[in-house]
């Protein structure tokens, strides 16, 4: 259900505060998750109900987790395409053109010195 581990997860309870009166004030229904090995945290007191603030501060850890890891993938393909793309050859026509275009430049520049 959970893509952790049950010792990968830190799971603290402490009173929620806000409304549902004495309930909240004397139990302790607010439930923190945090994944140890990412850091990652998630707070829920929403509920007046423990067990309901566990259910979804769970699913709302899955769903950080699960976009943090999506994060990563991305970024390490774009890290891959980008080293593709610099080691790529370029192509005959594409080195004519960049030579043409040097040859065009060092023209405009003799053309700036001065007259002898």
């Amino acid at each position: 259900m959970h893509p952790w581990r049950p010792g990968e997860v830190e799971e603290v309870f402490c009173r929620s505060g806000g409304p549902g009166g004495q309930h909240v004030n004397k139990v302790s229904t607010a439930v923190t998750l945090r994944h140890v090995a990412t850091g990652i945290s998630v707070r829920v007191s929403s509920s007046r109900s423990q067990a309901r603030n566990r259910a979804e501060a769970a699913r709302l850890l899955a769903a950080k987790l699960e976009a943090a890891t999506a994060a990563a993938r991305q970024s390490r393909l774009a890290e891959v395409a980008k080293d593709r793309r610099r080691r790529a050859k370029r192509s005959r026509a594409t080195k004519r053109r960049l030579v043409e275009a040097k040859r065009r430049r060092g023209e405009t520049k003799q053309l700036r010195k001065k007259v002898s």
